[in-house]
């Protein structure tokens, strides 16, 4: 579903701010159910790579610092860029998230999305959250960078 219209004058895309409406909120509630989503798929993943690290001398087990972001690099990559264009928390709240101009975003574009969001967040919180205030579309640092906003779906 576009939401979207081409202005005219400016050629910028204009988004209703109906498809805006509460889409701060429903991020940082998609962003909660999503995270619980990837730590119950890292269960699994750290008790393989506890049982690898036996066998290798506990060399598997220096993969334990990278499993977080990589289930949820690989989690946001398959869900985000699939069909509904949304993680499952992100669908739970109603969300979908689209590029500027038209077009789907792959798994790729979504497996950046959320690793331009991983860095990012070394940097503070605050920062990311503050320019939503003012950019347009309600869109964060990472949305701006990678040319995607996020609306009601």
């Amino acid at each position: 579903m576009n939401t979207t219209t081409i202005d005219n004058q400016t050629g910028q895309e204009v988004v209703p701010a109906s498809a805006l409406d509460g889409v701060r909120r429903g991020r940082i509630f998609a962003f909660l159910v999503d995270y619980l989503i990837v730590m119950l798929l890292c269960i699994p993943a750290a008790i393989i790579v506890f049982v690898l690290g036996i066998p290798t001398l506990g060399l598997a087990w220096g993969l334990f610092p990278f499993l977080i972001p990589a289930i949820a690099i690989a989690y946001v990559a398959i869900t985000m860029g699939g069909e509904a264009q949304a993680t499952i928390g992100m669908r739970m709240n109603g969300l979908r998230v689209n590029k500027l101009g038209g077009g789907r975003v792959d798994p790729f574009l979504a497996g950046m999305h959320h690793l331009l969001f991983l860095v990012i967040q070394t940097f503070g919180v605050l920062l990311p959250l503050l320019i939503t205030f003012f950019s347009s579309k309600k869109r964060l640092l990472h949305d701006i960078l990678l040319g995607t906003y996020v609306t009601r779906s």
